[in-house]
């Protein structure tokens, strides 16, 4: 890690020792040469940004706390770091944490003497738990403005300690229109100009939409459709150099972050909501995003007992035999038994009965005391056990004509608790009609915790 000496503090340095400027007097990607250097450039974010939001309030009156910009990749996180450096004036560093350790970090630190430093992190979550812990005593005497940019969730990987020391600022993908207004500059790049080369607006339209509210990701796909289009001597970027520069749309995810749980909830949403189509449309984005297929077959098997139950008890079989299914097969071939497992879920009667009755009795163990077993329900292998009654007033369903006896099987206190409740669905319209029988059989009128047909709080 170098630090130029001179003038240090009034530069803004990155991990090679240039500033920015030195940077972009280079051949540099047109997304950095387009990197806005004040606040009234930026384009986005008026969540935070918008006259009297929280950011820009403190730009605007230089009181800039540690911070993490948290949001996907090309929502400005970088760009904003630069904007809050230069305006509030302090030593400032850019570097990233792929690249760097703490040792460099220290090194920064310990150049800075007395004055304060604005350390700006990308992909901070990289650090390690333990390397997390040496910024701790630099933020907290203030000594650091730490600014650290991710992609991942703060609250799983950043430390509880150093959390509540930051303000977290969160980020939103940007929309198309403001993709739009982006690749409108970059229309009017002087290089761009110099080559002569036009661009309608229909074609940064189709980019915008490409994009995926990455700002980045727009401005390389209009960057190399230029050098597409130069190479082939054409006069404007259609939407053939568009495609050709293009090629295939990348999907953007990653396992560990925002994006995994989000495709994972609305696939599940989408089966309750009983819409396949939906259903196979987030599978297959999943799968074709390099998802582990066993996790989705986990996810399959578990809805099948909490969305479906008793309602389709055949649900279970199918999500677990898929699951079976694509191990023995593999991909691709094993993904029809996903799909035909994701298909039956969504189109299934739906119930959540299970699930309730579940909670409800896990409530109860929690909560009340740990009651004795009723005496007649007790196994009594030894002859001290049978004399003392173990057993001994147990009646064998199968000798009565219902296969129902009239006898209890909750503890004293909790006779007439109730935690199941079919509902009239599918298969649990025939179970409620036995559990109302059965119920009428064994109910012995005794009174406990719960009166019968009450559902347990």
């Amino acid at each position: 890690m170098k630090i130029k000496e001179k003038n240090w503090y009034h530069e803004l340095v990155d991990l090679f020792g240039q500033t920015r400027e030195e940077k972009t007097e280079k051949k540099a990607p047109l997304a950095e040469r387009l990197r806005p250097k004040r606040l009234s450039e930026f384009v986005g974010q008026k969540h935070i940004l918008g006259e009297g939001k929280l950011l820009s309030v403190l730009i605007k009156r230089k009181e800039i706390p540690s911070m993490i910009l948290w949001g996907p990749s090309g929502c400005g996180k970088t760009t904003l770091g630069y904007i809050i450096a230069s305006e509030v004036g302090f030593p400032s560093f850019f570097l990233s944490a792929v690249n760097i350790g703490v040792k460099e970090v220290r090194e920064i630190i310990r150049k800075a003497r007395t004055e304060k430093v604005l350390l700006f992190l990308d992909e901070f979550h990289r650090f390690n738990k333990l390397q997390q812990d040496t910024f701790l005593p630099y933020v907290e005497k203030g000594k650091v403005i730490l600014i650290g940019a991710t992609t991942e969730n703060p609250s799983f990987e950043i430390i509880r300690p150093l959390l509540s020391r930051m303000e977290v600022i969160r980020l939103n993908p940007l929309s198309e229109d403001e993709i739009f207004e982006i690749l409108n500059r970059a229309k009017n790049d002087p290089e761009f100009k110099m080559d002569g080369i036009e661009t309608n607006e229909e074609v940064l339209r189709i980019i915008a939409t490409l994009s995926d509210g990455d700002a980045r990701k727009a401005l390389n796909i209009f960057e190399v459709s230029h050098v597409v289009a130069k190479e082939k001597n054409l006069k404007i970027i259609d939407f053939n150099t568009v495609s050709e520069a293009y090629q295939t749309k990348v999907q953007i995810y990653d396992k560990k972050g925002d994006m995994h749980y989000w495709l994972i909830s609305a696939f599940i949403k989408s089966m309750r909501g009983s819409d396949p189509d939906a259903s196979l449309y987030w599978l297959m984005r999943m799968l074709e995003a390099g998802e582990d297929p066993l996790f989705i077959a986990r996810r399959m098997i578990i809805f099948a007992s909490e969305d479906v139950g008793c309602a389709d008890p055949y649900a279970l079989t199918v999500a677990v035999a898929a699951k079976e299914a694509f191990e023995f097969v593999g991909a691709p071939e094993g993904y029809l038994a996903l799909a035909q497992a994701c298909i039956y879920l969504s189109l299934c009667e739906k119930s959540n009965s299970v699930y309730n009755a579940v909670r409800q009795a896990q409530k109860d163990v929690r909560e009340l005391p740990h009651f004795s077993v009723p005496v007649h329900l007790r196994t009594a292998p030894t002859k001290i056990m049978r004399d003392l009654g173990y057993g001994r007033d147990y009646l064998y369903p199968h000798d009565f004509e219902n296969g129902i006896a009239n006898q209890t099987y909750m503890p004293q206190e909790l006779i007439g608790r109730r935690y199941y409740f079919p509902t009239q669905r599918g298969y649990e319209a025939k179970i409620k009609e036995y559990l109302e029988k059965a119920k009428r059989i064994i109910n012995t009128g005794a009174k406990g915790i719960g009166d019968p047909g009450k559902e347990a709080d």
